[in-house]
């Protein structure tokens, strides 16, 4: 593994946040690494709500979109959501370039996500 992009998944409440700790997301092994993780706690955990937290983050590669898809996914068969938090104008116009703007909602930060969450 070339990069080490560090995740941290902490519990608030019943909402699940996973925030990613790395300016640069884009290591394959990395990220790879960090859905094996990501999924194994979604599994043990079923978390109804979960944030991804993207304060840190400068660039991610397309992989990133595909676990997010993924999470996204579990969660859904179960009626869970994931939403994206304190993500950057730069990168937020790769989800709307690919539509999927539509499909996760985004919130300013953590805070507000949680917030949001914590109330639906």
């Amino acid at each position: 593994m070339d990069e080490e992009i560090g995740i941290g998944i902490t519990s608030e409440g019943s909402t699940v946040v996973v925030a990613f700790k790395s300016a640069s997301v884009s290591d394959v092994d990395a990220i790879t690494a960090a859905a094996k993780q990501i999924k194994e706690f979604v599994d043990g955990n079923q978390p109804n709500k979960l944030i991804f937290d993207f304060g840190s983050v400068k660039f991610f590669s397309s992989q990133v979109l595909g676990l997010l898809l993924d999470i996204r996914a579990k969660l859904e068969t179960y009626n869970g959501e994931v939403v994206i938090s304190a993500i950057n104008p730069q990168l937020h116009r790769v989800f709307k370039i690919t539509n999927l703007d539509k499909i996760f909602r985004f919130f300013p930060d953590k805070e507000s996500a949680l917030q949001a969450v914590g109330t639906d």
